[in-house]
């Protein structure tokens, strides 16, 4: 990965919860216009990467970088006008409000001038399944089609990265292809991807990097194939699915 240019950086990055820390100087670097997975054991700190990255989390110590310029210490509206977006696992949707306004929630950080009717039509137009369903309450959407949702939200914008946790949870073998499509499509077009998935696998058979976590540390670096390579020689088989 050292000769990819790079759209996120984490450098030595310290972080927790309260007096429990989580990240012990992890640093890692996200190639640009690539799907990149993290792997690692259950508290390896996978999704607090993610929230640190987002800042969701104050760092105790450490830097993050994206797209060239120190990100350290901003606040999740102002990463969303660089150009981040997150999509946290579990449903993130607002269930009792319709498809098109959980939409047209992911302009609330739009800069001045922002054409919300042209990018939900964009977006629409991508997602069909939204579109037919864009005046029922969210809450009828299956599992599936609320990924999409908030997937599409976060497209609103036109993000250079997306961070996303856990997409597959609790989605059916079709939905989860029709996701892992859509991160590939992303990727086509030139966004970048940073992705925890627990099919690490699945994930890394369409990823062009992977990055395995241990205790809040870095272990290792690499392609897909050598991390696939990795999750056959380290870890438990429970974890390679």
């Amino acid at each position: 990965m050292e000769t990819s240019p790079a759209i996120l950086e984490l450098e030595d990055v310290v972080a927790g919860y309260g007096r429990m820390t989580v990240l012990k100087g992890t640093r890692f670097r996200v190639a640009r216009g690539a799907i990149t997975t993290l792997v690692g054991a259950n508290g390896a700190g996978k999704s607090t990467v993610l929230k640190a990255a987002f800042g969701l989390l104050q760092l105790q110590s450490g830097r993050v970088r994206f797209d060239g310029a120190e990100t350290t210490g901003l606040a999740p509206r102002r990463l969303l006008e660089l150009g981040v977006c997150y999509v946290p696992q579990g449903r993130n949707v607002f269930p009792e409000l319709s498809v098109r306004h959980n939409l047209e929630l992911g302009g609330v950080s739009a800069p001045a001038g922002f054409d919300l009717e042209a990018r939900l039509e964009r977006v629409m137009e991508r997602f069909p399944v939204l579109r037919e369903k864009a005046r029922a309450q969210a809450s009828t959407l299956s599992g599936g089609q609320q990924k999409l949702l908030e997937i599409a939200r976060g497209l609103l914008l036109d993000p250079k990265l997306i961070l996303i946790d856990e997409p597959s949870i609790g989605l059916s073998p079709i939905m989860i292809q029709e996701t892992f499509g859509i991160l590939q499509d992303l990727r086509a077009k030139g966004v970048s991807v940073l992705m925890v998935e627990q099919n690490a696998r699945s994930a890394l058979r369409i990823s062009d990097f992977g990055i395995a976590l241990e205790l809040g540390r870095t272990r290792f670096e690499g392609t897909a194939d050598e991390t696939l390579g990795l999750l056959d020689r380290y870890f438990h088989p429970a974890e390679k699915a």
